[in-house]
């Protein structure tokens, strides 16, 4: 039998898509176009998310139990076509070790000398 931490740790690393989605639904329950929108915006522009990559990330999260998909609708001014996502305990969790993780191998970066680009 598994517990939670080997669960975990059998995600990481995550995909940088994951995680940019993880980041997406850390405040707020999001629908897929806004999730997209909030990656560019969140990266400036540098991270543009296509849809299929989107759904793809989407699907494989809410089986592996990293988000949700919302069942209460939202009013009805909102399309009823749209499908809202929140994050799960347990993804936020995986986030959080892999935040650990990152930061971590930015540690080691500096610690042998490497400084990010300057732009």
């Amino acid at each position: 039998m598994t517990n939670d931490r080997e669960l975990v740790e059998e995600l990481l690393p995550l995909p940088p898509a994951t995680f940019h989605i993880l980041l997406a639904l850390m405040d707020e329950e999001r629908h897929g176009y806004a999730i997209i929108q909030d990656v560019e915006a969140r990266t400036q522009g540098v991270l543009r998310m296509s849809a299929g990559t989107l759904y793809r990330s989407i699907a494989r999260m809410v089986e592996q139990g990293l988000i949700a998909e919302v069942t209460r609708r939202r009013p009805a001014a909102d399309d009823p076509r749209r499908r809202y996502y929140r994050l799960t305990p347990f993804g936020v969790t995986v986030a959080r070790a892999e935040m650990r993780r990152l930061s971590e191998l930015v540690r080691l970066a500096r610690a042998r000398g490497l400084k990010p680009e300057t732009t």
